[in-house]
């Protein structure tokens, strides 16, 4: 007599379901995590084939993405930074320097006897259309509620200044005011009934360096802190419109210091490189710091290239040894490059930049302020040492061909941000 599970097992055989080969299952899921993870590529690859002839086919079409402050868009095939200068008396300067009490003494070229004024009636023209004009009260409608900072040089500073003259005049006497902080590596101009505020921040690195004190930092030999940013950057934060520039301080004609530990370490390891990877180091711990901390849908940021100088009379047809010293005239060769502006530089900011994830707007100002050797502060401006008999006998000795004369050209720097901020 057989047993009643015999049969029953025999039955369950016969109708169990096919089970999924182990192999199969670890295939099938192979190809689904290379799917997962390499989806894009594929889809790029396939995305560059060549289609076959007559067969019709769709590809998704990225829209661009519209820039925070954004309320138009420059016209198309207009690049505002290639253009010229053209002479304007009806509509400069953009503010006088007495109505302006914010300008430092180092950029009163008039206060401090300068006898033309040639170098503020010049405007400048992009090729096939037109820079929007300034309009300050869309500026401050737009910074209200918000923070706008200038990181970097005193070049940047001058920039700076020269904001706060384009905007300070709509605000009454009582509702604004600048004080500096940190021993004046801060200083912020608040217009206080748009609860807004304008700052500039010292940082001629962007990283710590030896040369962070905002008042003493004429260092010879100067050390850049490797890995750096979070030094200056935690005071970055919270800001909507952040605008850097960092330059003039790595061109020593040296190899630059790097610092790898601290500067409180008793035995400090420094190494030195060109100027070139130093300035790469500098320009990807930027990046970072953005990509981290800056809000791209919500916030904007901008990158002034380097400023031009002009201590080389020779390279635009002068005499040897003449400098901006006594200069009332542009440059008028399109072609002319002051050869203290390094294209290779250019270089490391464009590949830099090629492959930030956040958009950095690059303010191009080098080539169009190269034209201007007569807008320098030169002679004029406030000394910080009692000049000598001999500097006094050679007055192009002590000329200073790195700064600008305020109002001047930075109010065009400031024309081309405001057309960038609006109109990118």
């Amino acid at each position: 007599m057989k047993s009643p599970l015999s049969s029953s097992s025999s039955s369950m055989g016969v109708l169990r379901k096919p089970r999924l080969s182990p192999y199969l299952f670890t295939l099938f899921t192979f190809i689904v995590f290379i799917t997962i993870l390499y989806g894009e590529d594929f889809i790029c690859i396939f995305g560059q084939l060549e289609p076959i002839p007559g067969r019709a086919i769709s590809r998704p079409v990225k829209k661009r993405e519209k820039l925070a402050f954004a309320i138009g868009k420059s016209e198309e095939k207009c690049d505002v930074f290639k253009g010229r200068w053209v002479r304007d008396e009806l509509t400069r300067p953009l503010y006088e320097e007495s109505e302006c009490p914010y300008i430092q003494p180092q950029l009163t070229c008039q206060e401090h006897g300068r006898p033309d004024t040639e170098y503020q009636k010049w405007r400048w023209q992009p090729h096939g259309c037109d820079l929007p004009s300034f309009n300050a009260t869309l500026m401050l409608e737009t910074l209200r509620g918000k923070r706008m900072m200038f990181v970097g040089d005193s070049l940047n500073r001058g920039q700076y200044v020269s904001m706060i003259c384009l905007l300070h005049r709509l605000i009454p006497e009582h509702a604004k005011s600048m004080k500096s902080y940190n021993n004046d590596a801060l200083t912020v101009f608040r217009a206080k009934d748009y609860n807004a505020s304008i700052e500039f921040y010292w940082a001629p690195f962007l990283l710590e360096s030896n040369s962070d004190n905002a008042v003493i930092h004429r260092v010879s030999d100067r050390i850049v802190r490797r890995g750096s940013i979070n030094k200056h950057g935690k005071h970055w934060k919270g800001v909507d419109i952040l605008v850097f520039n960092t330059y003039l301080w790595w061109m020593t004609g040296l190899d630059i210091k790097i610092l790898k530990g601290s500067f409180e370490d008793e035995e400090k390891e420094i190494i030195k490189v060109s100027a070139e990877d130093a300035y790469r180091m500098a320009m990807r711990s930027m990046l970072r710091w953005v990509r981290k901390n800056m809000d791209r849908k919500k916030t904007r940021v901008f990158f002034t290239s380097m400023s031009p100088t002009h201590g080389k009379g020779i390279e635009w047809g002068g005499e040897p040894g003449e400098n901006c010293y006594n200069q009332t005239t542009i440059i008028e060769d399109p072609n002319y490059w002051d050869s203290n502006s390094r294209k290779s530089i250019m270089k490391v900011i464009a590949e830099e930049f090629s492959k930030s994830k956040f958009p950095i707007t690059f303010l191009n100002i080098t080539q169009l302020s190269s034209y201007r050797k007569d807008a320098h502060t030169s002679i004029y401006k406030k000394q910080w040492s009692p000049l000598t008999a001999e500097q006094l006998a050679n007055p192009i000795s002590y000329a200073d061909c790195v700064h600008w004369c305020l109002p001047g050209l930075q109010d065009t720097w400031n024309e081309l941000l405001f057309s960038k901020l609006f109109y990118p």
